[in-house]
């Protein structure tokens, strides 16, 4: 079907390209490039404006029967940061580790899936890779818009695998069957600026805001569910538009974010946020953005598969766990069931991300075990 592709070298190369959200360009020739020599055919667009976009997005399909398998992910990263021991889109191997931005989540994981996909013979089936720009912004113009594309086109994958990275303590050891809802939202406060000498001129928002927050910090969501841990809302930040020691600010923000199992949801979050904000602090507002539902893919064969293939690299089986951030599961959970699985994760985001070689390849033969099973 083509030539055999090495997963580090591939690796290396998406890693040198510095795709920051939201991503477009050569990071994504890169990966048209050895998916095309494989005999897939690549579907590209970019579409959207600053500040979530322009984002461009990929299909590459081979096939056109079923079962239809199909590989998630994303070529975009996080910023890099500062105080790294060497450039971090150097993509250096040192001490048996690929470092590099994009290392741990997620361009290794997409280089170990193409990687094993070209030493595979598959003469029956349809193999997908979907695959975006913009997961770690606000996916305004990422996977969304890719399900839009699949369904114009009546595709439809019966089950997909993400390559987000689950694993914990060693490779293998957990898979992702599902996630917690995400919304972030930003309660403002208005206020009449004045001097702190003269506060009778002034109309601090700070108390009615602090009330707001207390009130909320007290909120009890829920203990959890079936395969979810509880909810948990968390303030992340508060600002307000002065510094200046001796202004009362006119106006005060609370940024805060819930992170919700099943037995919530999104909209009804937002609705108790907005009536707690009301009555603490009346004439405030809430903006909200809901980065997803919380989302459990049900026992099957998407777990069977990338069970038996783990135990068969490792010798154990991993734990099935809906903990942890979010990712684009969910929204793909509308097309199928969906799994995470991917590399050991400790280095993500982080300054100095990393994974290791040997991580990376055996990663490519726990894929290649789970694309020989689903078309066995």
């Amino acid at each position: 079907m083509g030539r055999s592709i090495d997963a580090l070298e591939l690796a290396k190369a998406l890693i040198r390209c510095p795709s920051i959200t939201p991503a477009r360009g050569e990071v994504f020739d890169i990966l048209d490039e050895a998916l095309r020599l494989l005999g897939f055919a690549v579907h590209r667009w970019v579409m959207g404006e600053a500040p979530d976009g322009p984002t461009e997005n990929m299909v590459a399909i081979r096939g056109d029967s079923g079962p239809h398998f199909g590989f998630a992910g994303h070529l975009d990263v996080v910023p890099p940061g500062e105080n790294w021991a060497s450039d971090p889109f150097a993509a250096d191997v040192v001490d048996g580790l690929l470092v590099g931005r994009g290392a741990n989540d997620m361009k290794s994981a997409i280089a170990a899936y193409v990687a094993a996909v070209s030493r595979l013979e598959i003469r029956e089936g349809t193999l997908s890779l979907l695959i975006t720009g913009d997961e770690e912004g606000y996916a305004t113009y990422g996977t969304p818009r890719i399900i839009d594309w699949l369904n114009e086109k009546q595709i439809r994958p019966d089950m997909i695998l993400i390559g987000e990275p689950t694993s914990v303590d060693r490779l293998g050891d957990t898979v992702k069957i599902g996630r917690r809802g995400s919304v972030n939202m930003w309660i403002d406060v208005p206020g009449v600026q004045g001097h702190v000498a003269y506060p009778h001129r002034a109309t601090n928002p700070i108390p009615p805001l602090a009330r707001v927050i207390a009130a909320l910090n007290a909120v009890h969501l829920d203990d959890g569910a079936d395969q979810f841990p509880p909810s948990n809302l968390e303030f992340t930040a508060i600002s307000t538009p002065t510094d200046a020691s001796n202004v009362i600010p006119g106006s005060a923000t609370a940024q805060l974010n819930i992170r919700f199992n099943n037995l919530q949801r999104g909209a009804d979050l937002v609705e108790m946020v907005e009536g707690i904000a009301g009555r603490e602090a009346p004439g405030s507002t809430v903006r909200a953005r809901i980065s997803g539902e919380a989302f459990l893919t049900p026992p099957g064969p998407l777990y069977d598969v990338v069970v038996a293939a783990i135990e068969e690299e490792t010798g154990a089986k991993p734990e099935l766990s809906t903990s942890g951030g979010t990712s684009d599961g969910r929204f793909l959970i509308q097309l199928c069931p969906v799994v995470d699985f991917g590399l050991p994760n400790a280095t993500m985001h982080k300054v100095g991300e990393c994974a290791a070689v040997e991580d990376i390849e055996a990663l490519s033969r726990i894929y290649e075990g789970v694309v020989r099973k689903v078309f066995a």
